[in-house]
């Protein structure tokens, strides 16, 4: 997905290990109704990347394009949420 962001020029982005509660509460077997996910979770996989970026309002349908066909559709269970927000402030951002 990277290499792909960045052959289209979508450059910048921060990338942390992350895992999602689900997983975390059925790795840790808190609640029993947490079993009922497993039929929607790789199991195999442990943990995810959770990637911030920093982007123009124009570019977030491309970003959403360069997502959806590297993972398929986001409308399918445990592929991934995407959202934007607002930001009010920054310094230090090279365009």
């Amino acid at each position: 997905m990277l290499k792909e962001f960045a052959s289209q020029h979508v450059i910048g982005a921060t990338i942390i290990n992350s895992t999602g509660m689900a997983r975390e509460l059925m790795n840790k077997d808190e609640l029993n109704i947490i079993g009922l996910f497993r039929q929607f979770l790789d199991i195999k996989r442990k943990e995810s990347k959770t990637i911030f970026m920093v982007e123009k309002e124009e570019k977030v349908e491309q970003v959403v394009s360069i997502i959806e066909s590297i993972v398929g559709s986001l409308d399918k269970s445990d592929t991934g949420i995407l959202f934007t927000t607002p930001i009010d402030f920054i310094r230090a951002y090279k365009q």
